[in-house]
């Protein structure tokens, strides 16, 4: 197991490639925002060459009871569980348990004779036809197999997604016969939408390994990463460091949130009803960059190796289809396209500087739906992870946007 001790710190800013004074221009950004009252509070903690460069937190983890925000302040990540799920499913992977271009249906056959949605007839009912196969494991990694989430109101299949309550199941078996009742979006492989994908992961891990998917993340990855306090539920000694999280008022402020995607703020307290590879974990800033720093060595932490070279290099390689990428649609979410990929669980800046983008090529990356987001940048060797509490709206989105152009104008000696 490795220690879960702080990571490294760097000497100064200036000894891994930084400059100081122009990086105190990220916490006075965030500090602006703190005191606008447009977040809690802020948690960034840079990391290059394996040393933590900066690491601050301001404001206040819980506004009713004015409790700063600490280091070791408890968030919800929301989708920035997304990239560990992947992580477990690899690991099985390279155990030969499954491979790239196997049909899904392997693993769920609750989804054989998938429909596909050819759309409405004069009822408004859905309209379907035969999928041509199965999906493959790979497009499942890649929200590529035509499912749904049921989170946003964009398409017909998505509002039969919420109208069967697929989010809302009992447990992952049940959530994939929900699925399963549900038309594609898409033939497989035809276009990319974000989806619940990466739920379905979750069920695979656990029916490949024979485990639960909360213990096969806390054996095989949590453990080993000294990730001490990612998990689908607070402990006794950590539920007080867990943070609030708030939503737009609609005047320029805050207000507690209730609910988040038509569901009940998860409080962490108790046990969820199921373990959501898609969005269930909480963590830490250092727990997550831990996570990143494994990646960004290509699989190993302080000895411990999680993954092969190649499998992380796998996961970090564009697999949406060329056809798809040159084609833009507004439903993807993102503005994928020939120089912003997806590979097997994160995003993939493929030619960065040809998008506006300051962050290196080969940039893995994703977001929660809380406000959290994190990078990283094998070019430039660096991890960054951003937590914030707001639901994701578009303040939320300027400050992952603003986060990076502040890291970068910092960086000083660009690249290895």
């Amino acid at each position: 197991m490795a220690d879960p001790a702080d990571l490294p710190i760097a000497a100064s800013p200036e000894a891994v490639g930084f400059d100081s004074g122009r990086l105190g221009r990220l916490d006075a950004y965030m500090a602006e925002m703190v005191e606008a009252g447009h977040v809690a509070g802020t948690s960034t903690l840079l990391m290059r060459h394996g040393q933590v460069v900066a690491f601050t937190t301001q404001g206040k983890a819980d506004l009713a009871s004015n409790a700063p925000l600490a280091r070791d302040a408890l968030f919800r990540i929301y989708s920035m569980t997304k990239p560990i799920t992947g992580v477990a499913l690899m690991i099985l992977f390279e155990e030969g348990r499954w491979s790239l271009d196997d049909p899904i249906t392997r693993f769920l056959p609750e989804l054989v004779g998938l429909k596909v949605f050819a759309g409405l007839d004069a009822n408004g009912g859905l309209l379907t036809t035969d999928a041509v196969r199965a999906p493959t494991m790979r497009e499942l990694l890649s929200h590529t197999a035509g499912f749904g989430y049921g989170l946003f109101d964009v398409h017909p299949v998505e509002r039969a997604y919420r109208d069967a309550g697929v989010l809302q199941a009992a447990n992952l078996d049940e959530l994939a016969s929900r699925v399963a009742a549900v038309p594609l979006h898409f033939q497989p492989g035809g276009e990319w939408f974000y989806s619940v994908a990466t739920d379905l992961q979750g069920l695979i891990v656990e029916r490949i390994s024979g485990q639960r998917f909360g213990d096969f993340l806390q054996t095989r990855i949590f453990d080993p990463l000294g990730m001490v306090d990612t998990g689908f539920q607070t402990r006794p000694d950590n539920v007080d460091r867990l943070t609030a999280i708030y939503c737009d008022d609609g005047a320029g402020g805050l207000r507690p949130a209730t609910e988040a995607f038509d569901m009940p703020i998860n409080d962490f307290t108790r046990a969820p009803v199921f373990e959501s590879g898609g969005g269930g974990l909480v963590s830490t800033a250092m727990d997550y960059a831990r996570f990143g720093q494994m990646i960004l060595n290509r699989g190993a932490l302080n000895g411990v190796r999680i993954l092969s070279p190649v499998a992380v290099a796998l996961m970090g390689t564009n697999v949406v289809p060329d056809a798809v990428l040159a084609v833009a649609n507004p439903l993807r979410l993102l503005p994928f396209n020939p120089a912003f990929g997806f590979g097997l669980d994160f995003a993939v800046a493929l030619d960065p500087r040809r998008l506006g983008m300051v962050e290196g090529r080969g940039t893995l990356s994703w977001g929660g739906g809380g406000g959290t987001w994190f990078w990283i940048d094998p070019e430039n060797d660096i991890v960054f992870v951003g937590l914030i509490q707001r639901l994701a709206d578009p303040v939320s989105s300027a400050f992952r946007n603003r986060a990076r152009t502040l890291v970068y104008q910092a960086l000083t000696h660009p690249e290895k």
